[in-house]
């Protein structure tokens, strides 16, 4: 089974998986296709993280695809808009793209099929054209001024739902990849224009940048949270504010699912856990975070004893232990029981925007996940890896056999629909497709005390239950988006073999069996 955000995706994904290919061969093909169909969300110009599972061995691996600030550009000389952060148009927001190299690095540990046969779907579709989804033509709307080139228009708007649309400079790119690896990419001409497009807006990237990039196999982190252990990407991800705040609750007894109380508890254990990963969550090449404490029973009992079951806090500082995004989620699990999680992102919707001539493609602005401040662990480097929000997830039991791949793409959104979702099958036992179709909550995580959005359809009750618990609670934000709340998929495997999917109806993809 595969699900994704797009139909053309799950296309492809199934008919890896029917001619043999396995999860990770899935994922691969998928992801090329969604840089196609949804280029808002996912590009060449992003980075790539993902979760496997080896049923074989029952070992999880985590492959970090993401990319590095210029080894030449300093602290002092990095632009800085009003709000003291790296401005989301500016050269200097763009790091090194890792998405190419993840795709060879993912399929060469885990894959059957070339990436040449992998990409050959996406190219057709880049070249033949397709049809504009509902979701994927509001995204493109709505972020169209952030657009530095009319490549991605038609006649300088975005392509109407329905309406088809060819990226012939996308073809041509997949195609120099197909027939010439990873290095066609990091090396030669494409390299050249990408770093053409980076210094033109102000960036200090070098060719020897791209060419020195490598994505990294890591240790995934996990905790045990009910019958189920809970998997996700070390830092520089921030899958680490996820897991916190699911230990921290699962010391506690949980009120029905629906109610403002048990939404209360999510909220304070998800602000707790992302004051955590604000400090802590960067590249840990350069400063590792002591996930070990962090992690242990007793550095989760003492947050937890933090959290007040009836008021909001208002101040939410760092322990001591001993945006509207452009993001897609897709995963499968082949025939082997294998499990593949990824995702894939330009941060912003465009990212940054820039399109480097004739490639069809934006790069991304992650490096807006950096901090400016020389005393923070995420300060701006040379050659560093930001804070990273995409973050794949995935479940096993406690025996070590795969549960499932799962993840809710969206900025700082994904830690909090991680912890949603996950609640919702472990707690509550409902399936895939009903974990993924209730409403759900979106804090703003780096303000104290700050907006607790709803979607239109929580109950009055609950809105009512968290105001009069000193939260400030905004219903519905048509300003946001349904963006704001995450687009998620999920597949689970039962005991039996049997495979049950979901994917989110807040985009415009399904999940497929061959």
């Amino acid at each position: 089974m595969v699900a994704s955000s797009q139909r053309y995706a799950s296309d492809v994904g199934a008919r890896v998986l029917h001619e043999g290919g396995t999860a990770a061969d899935a994922c691969v093909a998928m992801d090329a296709t969604l840089h196609v169909t949804e280029p808002a969300s996912t590009s060449l110009g992003g980075d790539m993280f993902a979760l496997h599972f080896d049923a074989r061995t029952s070992q999880v691996s985590a492959l970090n695809g993401s990319g590095r600030s210029p080894r030449t550009r300093m602290l002092d000389d990095i632009a800085c808009d009003e709000r003291g952060r790296i401005p989301e148009r500016h050269g200097d927001a763009v790091t090194v793209p890792g998405v190419c190299a993840a795709w060879f690095d993912l399929n060469a540990r885990h894959g059957r099929m070339s990436v040449t046969r992998l990409l050959e779907p996406a190219i057709d579709v880049a070249s033949s054209g397709f049809e504009v989804a509902r979701v994927a033509a509001a995204v493109w709307e709505r972020n169209l001024t952030k657009l530095r080139s009319d490549e991605l228009t038609i006649n300088g708007r975005a392509p109407r739902e329905g309406e088809r649309f060819h990226n012939p400079g996308l073809a041509r790119v997949l195609r120099a990849i197909a027939d010439g690896g990873a290095d066609a990419f990091y090396r030669g001409a494409i390299a050249e224009r990408i770093v053409s497009a980076v210094r033109a807006a102000g960036g200090a990237m070098t060719t020897d940048d791209l060419a020195k990039h490598r994505s990294a196999w890591d240790e995934p982190i996990s905790v045990s949270y009910r019958d189920v252990r809970v998997w996700e990407c070390p830092p520089n991800g921030q899958g680490l504010a996820a897991l916190l705040a699911l230990a921290m609750l699962d010391g506690l007894e949980l009120p029905p699912a629906g109610s403002a109380e048990r939404a209360h508890l999510q909220i304070e254990a998800l602000r707790l856990g992302f004051a955590d990963a604000r400090w802590h969550v960067t590249d840990p090449a350069v400063a590792p975070a002591p996930l070990d404490e962090l992690l242990s029973a007793d550095y989760i009992a003492t947050r937890r004893a933090q959290i007040d079951p009836e008021r909001a806090s208002t101040s939410v500082t760092r322990g001591s232990p001993a945006g509207i995004p452009g993001t897609v989620y897709h995963c499968a699990v082949d025939a082997a029981g294998n499990a593949c999680s990824v995702v894939s992102s330009t941060f912003g919707s465009f990212g940054t925007g820039i399109v480097p001539t004739g490639l069809g493609f934006t790069l991304q602005n992650r490096g807006r996940g950096f901090v400016l401040d020389p005393r923070h662990p995420n300060a701006y480097a040379p050659g560093k890896r930001p804070y990273h929000t995409i973050i794949p997830g995935l479940l096993t039991r406690h025996d070590g056999t795969l549960w499932g791949p799962f993840g809710v793409m969206g900025g700082p959104m994904q830690p909090q629909g991680h912890l949603q979702v996950v609640m919702s099958l472990v707690d509550d036992g409902v399936g895939p497709q009903e974990a993924l179709d209730r409403p759900r909550f979106f804090i703003e995580p780096e303000i104290d005390g700050g907006r607790v959005y709803l979607e239109h359809e929580v109950p009055r009750v609950v809105a009512d239950g968290l105001r009069g618990r000193g939260h400030d609670v905004v219903v519905g934000p048509d300003t946001h988006g349904r963006s704001t709340f995450g687009r998620g998929q999920v597949i689970l495997r039962e005991f039996d073999g049997t495979l049950r999917g979901g994917s989110d109806w807040r985009a415009d993809g399904c999940a497929l069996v061959p």
